[in-house]
């Protein structure tokens, strides 16, 4: 059962896919659409410099006339990243992700980037919980769950 973040990220894997602040719009855009996914993290070496979204993008590309898709990722992103702890829970994620309003959260542990988890990735991990629940109580009313 998953019932933490380190849970999540070993069902999930920890690849995390980024760009560097200077990653064009054009080049970002191909690397979202290439891995089929909503969010990059912008690395400035081991440092999270921002978060960039296909939102982010439309959002900026919404309140301007001028788009040039050769500008620095770094124009188009979330300076301000939230991250969460792998000892979390499922459930500080979703706390998290629904008070921030964010989709995405990198997990960090101490200083060091270890995965990043998707509100999917949560909502799959709580369905996932909530099936094994039922299935452990329909155990146990049917006779299963105890000696008798």
């Amino acid at each position: 059962m998953l019932t933490s973040v380190s849970d999540i990220l070993r069902a999930k894997g920890d690849a995390v896919w980024h760009v560097s602040p200077t990653t064009s719009v054009a080049d970002t855009l191909k690397v979202l659409a290439e891995k089929d996914i909503g969010a990059l993290l912008v690395m400035d070496g081991d440092r999270i410099a921002g978060i960039v979204s296909e939102r982010d993008i439309v959002r900026k590309v919404s309140e301007t006339d001028a788009f040039d898709l050769d500008q620095p990722v770094s124009a188009y992103m979330t300076r301000d990243v939230f991250t969460i702890s792998p000892e979390k829970t499922i459930e500080d994620c979703m706390g998290m992700m629904t008070d921030k309003r964010i989709r995405h959260l990198p997990v960090v542990e101490g200083e060091k980037l270890v995965g990043v988890i998707s509100i999917g990735d949560v909502v799959k991990a709580i369905i996932h919980s909530q099936e094994y629940t039922i299935e452990q109580l329909t155990k146990y009313i049917s006779g299963g769950g105890y000696n008798r």
